[in-house]
């Protein structure tokens, strides 16, 4: 962040300097008049340290989406397809809660059928990692009663 800013600084001058030289419908020009209209989304990252300097995660998950994609013309019917995409979805989020897939999609269809309505949103796999590491603790550290 804090090399960043400077170099983002120079950067934003460049472009000004070349918006004045270029015509108006030079493709160069719309490219940097884009570029000036994202500006300030395109420095966040340097205000907040939550914000990723690139977007590495989301293009990672975006080649997954052209992946199913292609393997999509082989689901047979729209309903598999709707299947397709549901374990698409939640093995993606399990990913991105390092929640392992197999072990969680393996309890999860075991249990399914017998869950509660009102428990469906702890079997979401980040819910579901929080209850499993809950769970494993206390196994790990068990209350014990003294007398």
């Amino acid at each position: 962040q804090e090399q960043s800013a400077p170099v983002l600084a120079q950067m934003r001058k460049k472009l000004l300097e070349w918006k004045e030289q270029l015509l108006p419908k030079h493709p160069m020009a719309e490219a940097i008049r884009y570029a000036l209209g994202q500006w300030t989304e395109l420095n966040v990252f340097c205000s907040d340290g939550a914000v990723a300097i690139d977007n590495n995660v989301s293009e990672r998950e975006m080649k997954r989406v052209v992946l199913n994609r292609k393997n999509s013309l082989f689901v047979g019917n729209p309903r598999g397809g709707r299947t397709a995409a549901v374990l698409a979805s939640l093995t993606s989020t399990c990913r991105r809660h390092d929640v392992d897939p197999q072990l969680y999609l393996t309890q999860l269809l075991t249990n399914l059928p017998s869950a509660r309505m009102s428990e469906l949103s702890t079997w979401l796999p980040d819910q579901w990692k929080l209850l499993q590491t809950a769970r494993l603790s206390s196994l790990q550290n068990p209350v014990r009663l003294t007398s």
